[in-house]
């Protein structure tokens, strides 16, 4: 007789192969040449974190809207978290200190959410200015300004992706900035 244990267990709320092709997603486009080399963003472990947090919280923001989406963002924070403590392991970050660098980069990931999530409603500057001092470290309004302008086109993407697509991970980012946000 097989025992009915799997209320035990964490339930599945996409399958891992969808979560990892989105996260996968995330990074890739994060770790765009051109961001560092045309946009100012530090090419750093800050720099590369802050615009991973900038992906993951495009692609958050949308899932928002989506019947379903809950349970996918859910799955793809846990993945960032996991992401981020095998980062820290790799790094040669000791078990004691490990705790307190992912709460550090929980505040990080909340704090630049609500900025984000309060700056996008007000317009391009308010993003720019949110991006300048949470990406670039305060210096940098031209670059916080395209950076702003590519966050709101890659936005504007994802709204007009259809749910099961973005459940199922069958969305880009843009490939590149468009026409008009590196000049």
């Amino acid at each position: 007789m097989l025992w009915p244990f799997n209320h035990f267990r964490k339930p599945r709320l996409a399958p891992a192969g969808t979560i990892e092709a989105i996260y996968g997603m995330i990074v890739t486009q994060a770790r765009e040449p051109i961001f560092y080399r045309e946009l100012g963003v530090p090419d750093t472990v800050n720099g590369r974190f802050d615009l991973l947090l900038l992906h993951l919280w495009l692609l958050l923001r949308r899932l928002r809207t989506v019947q379903g989406g809950a349970g996918l963002s859910q799955a793809l924070f846990d993945r960032f978290c996991e992401d981020m403590d095998d980062n820290l392991r790799e790094m040669g970050v000791g078990d004691q200190t490990v705790p307190k660098r992912m709460r550090a980069f929980g505040e990080a990931f909340y704090g630049r959410v609500q900025a984000y999530d309060q700056a996008i409603d007000k317009g391009t500057e308010a993003l720019a200015q949110a991006i300048c001092k949470n990406i670039l470290n305060g210096a940098g309004m031209d670059h916080a300004q395209r950076l702003a302008v590519y966050a709101e086109a890659a936005n504007a993407d994802l709204d007009r992706t259809g749910d099961p697509a973005l459940l199922l991970g069958s969305f880009k980012f843009p490939a590149q900035l468009r026409e008009g946000e590196t000049s």
